[in-house]
């Protein structure tokens, strides 16, 4: 049989027989990225099937582009941003025309600059404008082989990336053994073995002579058509045995049986050479400096060099480089731990301290035959500074190392404690357990003994939101109180929250009821700051009443100022926020609630952002400004979309309540309540029954209505969490005259709204006891809200207050007086956007009479797809493209494409006639 012309190619292993199919879609995917648009794609197969042939050939195809191109490395996995360092070096040059908390990021992740840790989401968003800035002058292709091998960090930030190209004329292409999670969602070539016929073919090309019939049939069997195993697997018989039919393979994986190959020959050269080859194989970094100066310290002569290259495993160039991955692995399995550790101690000698002191602590590490304090040190310094630079899982393994390597019970059970911490703001959950599990091995003082009781706590909270979690950091706090009181209330104020979150779904102990009795008793703050009053205040609203907690909580929210660090002030700026919400501050929520937003969003806490997103919108809301809180919910459909997280759709939620879209609202509910007591998230039975309960009453049924809010008020442990669906239940009771649920209710209520006694407050307990009350008495409430309410910016509950008053007016007959309050109903209504409450003003209006006069605004979104809506409506309130970006999650770049799309189908020429077109 003739052997394809692609066989004198020179190209890895099998160069490109029987690959049209697959080489068809990587041209596809250039010629688009060529034309403006961007694609990932992940190439995926067994070890030894041809997948960086194919990336070869994508490289050589991409002519006219830029082509950037790192692999990950088995041993560098705990190096933090190894894989991205090598991949975005050469873009770097662009990394000041990012926007600056970016580039910040960026320069911190890479060490170029010292900074607090970036956030990786950050990073990712860094990374996909510095693409996008790269990509400007001629297209991009990044290609990234052996995924498998990244570190973890470098892997999330490039899977993040992957996932939110747009229009950059950016190509990102993967190799990798098996598809991970974060990489489900992409594009997938799956590269399988030869056909027969080109199986056939190749193997013929490396047979040394004549082969029996017998023996080719079990080699084409066994080999499964990978190109790697026909070339190598021959290697290892003589041209005797496979004529005579005596060197049949044996049974095991192929990817065992390839290595064996690799190992072979390997051991066909002299000890020096395979010295050699052990020390490539050692380090990953490719330097090959590196390697010619740990050859001569162990006294290698060029010889010994000489006899290692010509095994035809490995290229000793200006890069060291292995013939496969497999080659590099074989090298190295096969040698015994006496020799790996001669290898790396060499090579911890031969790496310069100043330059890269985390490769040779590394090193150094690997080297070490028992417990060593020195290195062990080594690596708790690798460990601060791969924090500092936000590679959080590198810093836990290399404390793990240091844990493992140091003998004296005390110093290891603290290095086990801090590597658990580091893998808990990793996101490694169970990784964190098992190293708290070592550090519990341990004699640990007091103080770590509640630092272990925060981990767990903290561990419980993020992973199901709730059950222990509260009892947990109650424990922690106890343990803490004669160690760091200052710690001690800190951690009270997260059980607060946490027990908040956990809601009706609270193990015994861990209910808000509890958790606040406790955190009563923590020792007195003796110079009290802003979560100091947030934890006496709001501990004082469950042990005490609304009334005695209401002065601590205004002190809480007048002395937030601007001189607390970031990191601080994010950690109780969402409680904060909410108690300007249960007070009805108005001012105070809305200062807060911006604040959270903007200080979530510069420094890049992803974790934070959603609450600061869900804080923000909710104000918005409540101001009538429907436009800017509909935007944050795309918002937080990105961070959802480009994280991975578990996200309830609470924007979504009550941006469809509050237009009254009730099929929209009831199918969010159902989506958001069945990941409800899998988070832990009971507090979301109160929120999902409140947006229930305000879009029935929106459309006027009130039975319906009355029910859900009966499901969101039905947990009476936490009252201030019941302030808005008490509301809507006072509403539907007293429309279904069920007056004794009503007069319930509203008795919880003005409690709350007395002890708040702001406009906005007394505003609504007026509105609420008027529906109450009949003849005089009701319409001087009613004049009462209205006086109230038009003291403030709140313009929904205003609007509502005319429509309940315009409602009572008809029903007495005086129609005239009806109207008045109707129309000024419906303009504020269809003003806001709320469709439905409008359509029931339409009704009132017409019984009294009255006609309204709706506005006839053609609706120019419907041209639209969501994204351009989105991109549209930031670019309206003003928004730059740097700014829309870093909101989506997406590039500059992309955010200029679809806002000339946007501009065509809305027939305007520039960003400023949005706002004339666009409501």
């Amino acid at each position: 049989m003739q052997v394809p012309a692609d066989l004198s190619r020179g190209r890895r292993p099998g160069g490109l027989i029987g690959r049209r199919a697959e080489t068809t879609r990587l041209d596809h995917l250039i010629e688009e990225v060529r034309s403006g648009d961007s694609h990932a794609l992940v190439v995926y197969g067994d070890p030894g099937v041809g997948k960086t042939a194919l990336l070869d050939y994508a490289a050589a195809q991409a002519r006219g582009s830029r082509v950037v191109r790192g692999s990950g490395v088995q041993s560098e996995m705990e190096l933090p941003f190894a894989g991205l360092h090598q991949l975005w070096a050469p873009l770097l040059d662009r990394v000041d025309d990012l926007p600056g908390p970016q580039a910040a990021a960026l320069r911190t992740a890479f060490g170029i600059s010292a900074g607090p840790p970036p956030d990786r989401f950050l990073v990712g968003l860094a990374g996909l404008s510095l693409l996008s800035v790269s990509a400007q002058d001629r297209p991009l292709i990044c290609i990234v082989d052996d995924y498998q091998w990244l570190d973890s960090t470098s892997a999330q930030v490039l899977a993040f990336v992957a996932r939110r190209l747009g229009a950059e004329s950016v190509g990102l292409i993967f190799s990798t053994r098996d598809v991970s999670d974060d990489l489900t969602d992409l594009p997938r070539l799956e590269v399988r073995g030869l056909s027969a016929p080109d199986a056939g073919a190749l193997l013929d090309s490396v047979l040394p002579g004549p082969v029996d019939a017998r023996v080719r049939l079990q080699l084409l069997a066994e080999t499964q058509g990978n190109p790697l195993a026909l070339l190598e697997l021959p290697r290892g018989f003589t041209a005797a045995e496979l004529a005579g039919g005596f060197g049949v393979p044996g049974s095991g994986p192929l990817t065992s049986k390839i290595e064996e190959s690799f190992a072979r020959r390997a051991a066909t050269v002299t000890e020096a050479a395979r010295s050699v080859l052990l020390i490539a194989a050692a380090d990953p970094s490719g330097d090959s400096a590196l390697v010619w100066r740990a050859v001569a310290l162990l006294g290698l002569d060029a010889d010994a060099a000489t006899s290692a290259t010509g095994t035809g495993l490995l290229e000793l160039g200006a890069r060291v480089q292995f013939r496969h991955p497999l080659a590099r692995s074989a090298v190295y399995r096969s040698a015994s731990l006496q020799q790996r550790q001669r290898v790396h101690g060499a090579l911890a000698r031969a790496t310069d301290t100043d330059v890269d002191p985390d490769r040779r602590a590394w090193h150094r590490a690997q080297a070490a035959p028992g417990p060593d304090e020195d290195v062990a040190t080594e690596l708790e310094d690798s460990a601060g500074r791969a924090r500092a630079r936000g590679g959080l899982p590198a810093a836990a393994a290399f404390l793990l190392r240091a844990a493992t390597l140091t003998l004296d019970p005390s110093r290891r059970a603290a290095r086990a404690l801090a590597a658990a911490e580091a893998q808990l703001l990793a996101g490694s959950y169970d990784a964190a357990l098992d190293l708290l599990a070592m550090a519990d091995t341990g004699p640990l003082s007091d103080l770590q003994r509640a630092q272990s009781d925060l981990i767990r706590a903290h561990l419980a909270f993020v992973t199901n939101r709730g059950n222990d979690a509260p009892a947990l950091f109650v424990r922690a706090a106890q343990r803490l109180e004669p160690i760091d009181a200052r710690l001690s209330r800190a951690t009270y104020l997260d059980a607060l929250s946490a027990a908040i979150f956990v809601g009706r779904l609270a193990i015994p102990g861990g209910d808000v009821l509890d958790v606040a009795r406790v955190a009563g008793t923590a020792p007195p703050a003796p110079k009290p700051d802003v979560p100091d009053l947030l934890l006496d205040g709001i501990a004082a609203t469950y042990n005490q009443d609304y009334a005695a907690a209401a002065p601590t909580l205004r002190q809480a929210l007048q002395e937030v100022s601007d001189g607390t660090p970031a990191e601080a002030e994010l950690r109780w700026l969402w409680l904060a926020s909410t108690t300007a919400l249960r007070l009805w501050d108005e001012k105070s929520w809305d200062v807060l609630s911006a604040r959270h937003l903007e200080l979530a969003r510069t420094v890049g806490a992803l974790s934070d952002l959603p609450l600061a997103l869900t804080s923000r919108a909710y104000f918005l809301l409540f101001r009538g400004d429907l436009g800017a809180a509909a935007p944050m919910a795309d918002e937080e459909q990105a961070i959802k979309e480009s994280t991975g997280t578990a996200l309830a759709p609470y924007i979504a939620l009550f941006v469809a309540a509050f237009r009254g879209r009730e099929d929209q609202t009831a199918a969010l509910y159902a989506t958001m309540m069945q990941g409800v007591r899998e988070r832990g998230d009971g507090v979301g039975f109160t929120i999902g029954g409140w947006a229930e309960a305000l879009v029935l009453n929106s459309h006027s049924r009130y039975s319906d209505a009355l029910a859900a809010a009966r499901t969101a008020t039905a947990y009476d442990d936490d009252p201030s969490a019941q302030i808005w669906p008490l509301v809507e239940l006072i509403e539907a009771a007293a429309r279904t005259e069920d007056n004794d649920t009503a007069l319930s209710a509203f008795q919880r209520f003005e409690q709350m709204t007395t002890a708040s006694g702001t406009d906005w407050a007394m505003g609504l307990q007026a509105r609420c006891a008027a529906l109450l009350c009949t003849g005089e008495q009701a319409e001087g409430l009613y004049r009462k809200a209205i006086e109230r309410l038009d003291r403030t910016g709140m313009r929904v509950d205003r609007a509502r207050a005319y429509l309940l008053f315009g409602e009572w007016l008809r029903r007495e007959r005086r129609h005239n007086e009806a109207r008045e309050q109707l129309r000024a109903a419906h303009s504020l209504f269809e003003a806001i956007g709320m469709t439905a409450f409008a359509e029931r003003t339409v009704r009132e209006l017409r019984a009294a009479g009255g006609v309204a006069r709706k506005r006839n605004d053609a609706n120019k979104y419907d041209d639209l797809t969501p994204q351009e809506v989105q991109i549209a409506r930031m670019a309206r309130d003003g928004l730059s493209n740097p700014e829309i970006a870093g909101r989506l999650f997406i590039s500059p770049h992309t955010v200029q494409y679809h806002l000339r799309k946007v501009f065509t189908k809305l027939d305007v020429t520039s960003r400023t006639h949005l706002g004339e077109v666009l409501r």
